[in-house]
């Protein structure tokens, strides 16, 4: 019996032991967690998180930079991309003009050859140009960019496509189609182009145009305009 009242009471002491065990655990954790936060509260007052994070992201601005520029067949003074690039190809058919800014996300591809099709493409930014994060700008003949061109995010400049809608051609998936184009385009000084835009083939924006948000623009636009899709009526 007495045997038998020890262990119970033994059993007893160890479940408190245990207890206060993580008892002390938790407030010993607790209290680095409440020392780190109020460290870190602390050093907020003296590097503000705003300051701090345009800091940070100078720093890796031009590292980045500095590491991919040699792929590039000019890169232009105070240029910078944000890393990263979604897909960078063909740097050496891309100019960078100077002061120009390129977000993150961006997939910048010029190609030379496709499914044994060749090209001789170019890529030509102008001044003080800043592409969107997201963007996807792709060539195989030609894209240029003006002065001063501002683009939103996941914009679309395209000078080409997948095959061409005739009837032989849908039979073949799309990604073993052949490049089609119908043309170059150029985007001339002072151009603003709208999030998640699209900028087809073979056109020719004028000076000062500005292009809506979700706009296809599939034609030719003088300049000084504000261009909107044309409805279905319209087209």
């Amino acid at each position: 019996m007495s045997s038998l009242h020890g262990e119970v009471v033994e059993g007893f002491i160890n479940r408190i032991y245990r207890i206060n065990r993580m008892a002390l655990m938790k407030f010993f954790f607790e209290t680095i967690r409440f020392c780190i936060r109020g460290f870190v509260y602390a050093l907020s007052f003296l590097f503000p998180y705003s300051r701090m994070s345009l800091f940070w992201r100078r720093i890796t601005v031009f590292l980045y930079t500095s590491w991919i520029v040699r792929d590039f067949k000019h890169f232009g003074k105070n240029s910078g991309v944000i890393p990263f690039f979604s897909l960078l190809r063909g740097g050496q058919y891309i100019s960078i003009g100077n002061r120009c800014t390129i977000g993150a996300g961006v997939e910048l591809t010029a190609w030379d050859s496709y499914q044994g099709q060749k090209f001789c493409p170019e890529i030509v930014f102008g001044d003080n140009c800043s592409i969107g994060e997201g963007a996807h700008i792709t060539a195989v003949i030609s894209i240029r960019l003006g002065n001063n061109v501002l683009t939103g995010k996941r914009i679309l400049i395209t000078d080409n496509s997948h095959g061409v809608f005739e009837e032989g051609m849908l039979d073949v998936p799309p990604i073993l189609r052949p490049l089609n184009s119908k043309g170059g385009i150029t985007i001339e000084d002072n151009v603003w182009i709208g999030e998640k835009a699209s900028i087809m083939p073979g056109v020719h924006i004028g000076k000062g145009v500005i292009i809506a948000c979700n706009a296809v623009v599939t034609k030719d636009i003088p300049p000084c305009l504000l261009y909107t899709s044309p409805s279905p009526r319209d087209s």
